[in-house]
């Protein structure tokens, strides 16, 4: 197969990614939309007249009844892992196009942390039934790819010296799983800031009634970050070997490693803070968000706005 055909191959898988993704999208909306009706449905009255039950919404590990928010869901998740399958694929084929692993620059980056988003998605949901996180994982995970398509998008090149190391793909492999755990994260932790405040309004109705109870949303936004957290802090200090192998010194203070301690710092006040202040609920999301926030900096806004010796390569 020619390059040519590798790169048109890769981009079609990852267009077809795009398509598959759209379609999860609309699948994960109805199966929402579903349960959300179907918790606050009156045949869920108990036959002693006692209040409406409440099941898989408010436990995520309980089975959810069959029904259309079930079947929408199923198809969802079959068409999350295709749309995983085939943006693997695209990034196979534009590794083998460039002969070099796909980590050389923004849109290969951009990819590779949708992937990341979707595979930490997945890998959750194999311990949990976590439908009801599906709709802004798919919709965090079409925008970067869209953006990364339209606006992104380079054409294959060899890496420059400084990233021909084994290193990239230690560090970059890193900074992919994190990404993938803080973008799951912050999206928990959104979600559990909207449930929380209808719980303490005393109006868990409609939708929000389809997500499980806030404790469960608190806890488990904490499960991955507490996963995240050491692996991050592994990818800043493989940065810094990488950097020292590159550059001749370990720590420079250049715009991408001091975002890449901010966002350290942030995550490590956030676990501090929970174990030792009590900081759940509100503070803990509210710290997960922000370090969200300063992940995306360190990403985006660096490698596009700011002069850095990071800055020919998104790394």
């Amino acid at each position: 197969m020619t390059s040519a055909s590798l790169a048109e191959w890769s981009n079609l898988a990852v267009y077809s990614s795009m398509l598959v993704l759209v379609a999860a999208l609309i699948a994960f909306a109805v199966s929402f939309a579903a349960r959300g009706r179907r918790v606050m449905t009156p045949e869920l009255v108990t036959a002693g007249g006692g209040a409406p039950e409440r099941p898989g919404p408010s436990d995520d590990d309980a089975p959810v009844p069959d029904g259309p928010g079930r079947r929408a869901g199923n198809i969802a998740m079959a068409l999350t892992w295709l749309a995983s399958g085939l943006l693997l694929v695209g990034l196979v084929l534009r590794g083998l196009w460039a002969g070099r692993v796909p980590w050389g620059n923004m849109y290969e980056f951009s990819l590779t942390w949708t992937f990341g988003i979707l595979a930490v998605f997945l890998v959750v949901s194999l311990r949990r039934d976590i439908r009801w996180l599906g709709l802004p994982v798919i919709f965090l995970s079409i925008l970067s790819l869209g953006l990364a398509v339209t606006v992104l998008y380079t054409e294959a090149a060899q890496l420059v010296p400084a990233l021909r190391s084994w290193w990239l793909i230690i560090h970059v492999a890193a900074a992919v799983i994190c990404g993938g755990a803080f973008s799951v994260a912050a999206a928990i932790s959104a979600l559990y800031l909207w449930r929380e405040r209808a719980e303490r309004k005393g109006h868990v109705t409609g939708i929000v009634a389809a997500l499980p109870d806030a404790s469960r949303l608190d806890t488990l936004a904490y499960r991955i970050l507490a996963f995240a957290f050491p692996l991050w802090t592994f990818a800043v200090i493989s940065g810094a070997i990488w950097a020292e192998y590159a550059w001749g010194r370990y720590w420079g203070w250049d715009p991408k490693e001091t975002w890449a301690f901010i966002t350290w710092v942030i995550y490590a006040g956030y676990l501090h803070a929970r174990s030792t202040a009590g900081w759940r609920g509100r503070r803990a999301a509210y710290i997960s968000l922000l370090g969200f926030v300063s992940f995306l900096i360190n990403y985006f806004g660096v490698n596009i706005f700011v002069n850095s010796l990071h800055s020919y390569a998104g790394l």
